[in-house]
């Protein structure tokens, strides 16, 4: 087996706002180290993400000393050691080195030190408690450079203790697998998920809603989620029968087109049939109102949409419910119906927004009223009559066309 990597080469560590306040903070007596998420994606190759930076000052000092180098501190979250640095309109999450004194999720008690391994080993998953010094020396307390290189989530220590200190860790350890692991999660973690599942029910919906819609975006997503559907814990989270095959169709029409995952769309083909299942899922996953939106349109009327609809049914389809939501419900049938992501039809479909542009409608009031039609509900009438008769006649422009569709709904 190779041995795991003792440094990490990193052009962060070496110039740019990340070495500019690692340099601030590690000197005179105090230690600095980025933390977490960043190292372990640099170590595989990804973009390092959010930079966190853990140091052995306590909250006052860094704040004097970020503040004396030009920088703003944001006290954010200073009870728990947390200071937020803005370097240039960048945010870093500076915080000081703890142990819990007492553990309950979000409300735990904890004491500043200076006990790097201490640190480590409060952390969640042994992956995510590494640490790269400026100069760029890695220390791994957890074995977690052994874990990464097989792929492996694991909790540190005991896993029914890391998990009853937050109950989200549950839905974390699904999360990270399904971005970083391999092969069948780990048993002794998987386990310990399974006895604890009733916390989720604990926790507040909102904090569901961030882990879940992560999890959805995973390059295993699916994977995962069958073991989830096979444990019971993902009937727990949703209240409702998952697609299984509908989320995975999904991902293969995503790609087909060129498009970007999108959390809330898989959201969707997972969990939506009818307008009842937005409503739940709203509800169960404290969805913000714009979610809610999309997946009712998703759940109305998916079920007629196919392929034969013609490029002019297509045309008024895009139309009347626009872009974002055209593209939302036929992805939604395309993922429901026989067809396959190369299916070409169904490739032209989704596509008809890259081809055309819907028109706004070129009829105004005034078209109306110089035909003697009063201002009034007769007035809304003709308009919603005339707008329907140019979706019918393909959007047409011409004047004289214009001019006919004005008198025929005038005389209605």
């Amino acid at each position: 087996m190779t041995a795991p990597p003792s440094r990490l080469d990193a052009i962060w560590l070496a110039q740019g706002d990340v070495a500019a306040l690692l340099a601030v903070l590690n000197r005179d007596g105090e230690e600095a180290r980025v933390v977490g998420g960043a190292v372990r994606n640099a170590l595989l190759g990804e973009t390092a993400g959010d930079m966190d930076i853990a140091t052995t000052a306590v909250p006052d000092e860094v704040i004097r000393r970020v503040e004396l180098a030009g920088f703003k501190a944001v006290p954010t979250g200073i009870d728990h050691g947390t200071i937020t640095v803005v370097i240039g309109g960048r945010p870093f999450e500076v915080t000081t080195l703890r142990q819990d004194v007492e553990t309950f999720g979000r409300k735990a008690k904890v004491a500043f030190g200076r006990d790097w391994k201490a640190d480590a080993e409060r952390r969640d998953f042994t992956i995510n408690a590494l640490s790269v010094s400026p100069d760029g020396t890695l220390h791994d307390y957890v074995s977690g450079l052994t874990d990464l290189a097989a792929r492996r989530v694991r909790f540190i220590g005991d896993p029914h203790k890391r998990i009853t200190e937050d109950y989200l860790r549950i839905l974390r350890f699904f999360r990270f697998h399904a971005a970083y692991g391999e092969g069948a999660p780990d048993a002794a973690g998987l386990h310990a998920c399974i006895v604890d599942r009733a916390g989720l029910d604990a926790l507040s919906r909102e904090r569901v809603r961030m882990e879940f819609l992560k999890l959805l975006l995973a390059p295993r997503a699916v994977a995962t989620l069958v073991v989830m559907v096979e444990t019971g814990l993902l009937g727990r989270v949703l209240a409702g029968v998952p697609l299984l095959a509908s989320f995975e169709n999904m991902r293969k029409v995503e790609s087909a087109l060129g498009l970007a995952a999108d959390a809330v769309r898989r959201l969707g083909a997972l969990g939506i049939r009818v307008v009842e299942d937005a409503e739940r899922l709203w509800q169960r996953l404290r969805l913000s109102n714009a979610e809610h939106e999309r997946l009712q349109s998703m759940a109305t009327q998916w079920r007629g949409l196919s392929t034969e609809i013609g490029e002019q049914g297509a045309r008024a389809l895009l139309y009347r419910i626009g872009r974002d939501r055209f593209l939302d419900r036929v992805l939604i049938a395309w993922t429901r119906s026989q067809s396959g992501a190369a299916d070409a039809a169904w490739h032209r479909l989704a596509t008809l927004p890259l081809r055309w542009t819907p028109p706004s409608f070129p009829l105004k009031a005034a078209d109306f009223m110089a035909r003697g039609v009063a201002q009034g509900p007769g007035l809304g009438a003709a308009l919603r009559a005339a707008e329907e008769a140019w979706i019918a006649a393909a959007f047409p422009s011409d004047p004289q066309r214009l001019a006919i569709i004005v008198a025929e709904a005038t005389a209605r």
